[in-house]
């Protein structure tokens, strides 16, 4: 006789089918291995940035004979001595003139960035979002293609190798991505402190200086340090503005061209732990400033999505 065929009851309609519990020991190794794997990538991500800047640094105190024998070698003899000879070859007086430069166009930027992002996050009016992607526009757009009418244009200012030309360049240079920054953190902060301070009696101007932008602190600060580092940094445009127009014209180069005006006047005398020392202290007073502020950098980055 043939085996009686069993039938199979399908479950009744919209019931859920009864599915294997997952066991806590199966989430468990799911999270070791996510964890040994984001861990990993981070070390080696630490390590991809420690490893330059300790190379860079251990370069400055070798010889010329070190450096050409065994890259990665130790230094034989620890000596600052060479980071005084950058500094009286110029390094002096280039890391001044950057210092002089970002003392006005960081501050300024600030400010006008600021009270844009204010009045455009704030306040509705006609081409107000016109205005904004205008600004969100100029923080995509190359600043290669500018470089010719904006040589002519300060130029014609008469301000080519002046600091107030490249300090009003620098300020429009940043000017885009401050805005942006700053109008998403503006738009986070309550309504009702600002109709508290005027129905106090304060003005616009007054409510804005006095209990808004110190409400946008944390913002502030992260936005500031991009800024510090990016024209710190900034090579193309000072290359561009910032050369002699005549003999008599003084140099005023900033640390970037420095640098590479360093490399070139050794011509074939070359004197690498010079230029390593140098470019030491050019990175120095930005990795003081970071790791000064990595913390409000870090809540002005996350405040604006946790309120």
């Amino acid at each position: 006789m043939s085996a009686p065929i069993k039938e199979t009851i399908p479950a009744p309609a919209g019931r859920p089918v009864a599915q294997a519990p997952v066991r806590p020991g199966d989430r468990r190794g799911e999270g070791v291995v996510l964890n040994v794997f984001s861990h990993g990538f981070l070390a080696l991500w630490a390590l991809l940035i420690v490893l330059p800047l300790l190379w860079l640094v251990l370069s400055s105190f070798k010889t010329d004979a070190q450096i050409g024998g065994s890259a990665f070698g130790w230094p034989h003899h620890w000596s600052f001595d060479v980071f005084s000879r950058a500094w009286r070859k110029g390094i002096g007086d280039y890391f001044l003139n950057t210092l002089i430069v970002l003392v006005f166009s960081v501050p300024l930027t600030m400010l006008f960035g600021s009270m844009a992002a204010y009045v455009l996050a704030r306040y509705r009016f006609w081409g107000n979002r016109l205005l904004y992607y205008f600004f969100v526009a100029g923080a995509m757009f190359p600043v290669f293609l500018a470089l010719v009418p904006l040589f002519f244009m300060v130029k014609r200012l008469d301000m080519l190798n002046t600091y107030q030309g490249l300090i009003l360049v620098y300020v429009a240079y940043s000017m885009p991505f401050t805005v942006f920054f700053m109008h998403a953190f503006f738009r986070t902060l309550p309504t009702a402190v600002f109709e508290a301070a005027v129905l106090d009696g304060a003005s616009h101007t007054r409510a804005f200086f006095q209990v808004m932008l110190p409400m946008a602190k944390p913002g502030l600060i992260s936005v500031g340090i991009f800024n510090t580092l990016g024209q710190w940094n900034q090579f193309i445009l000072p290359t561009v503005l910032m050369q002699p127009q005549s003999g008599s014209d003084p140099e005023r180069y900033v640390l970037t061209q420095g640098l590479i005006q360093l490399q070139q006047q050794q011509g074939y005398a070359s004197d690498l732990p010079v230029l390593f020392a140098g470019v030491t202290i050019a990175m120095i007073p930005m990795l003081v400033v970071y790791l000064s502020f990595q913390r409000q950098v870090q809540a002005g980055l996350t405040s604006a999505t946790l309120k």
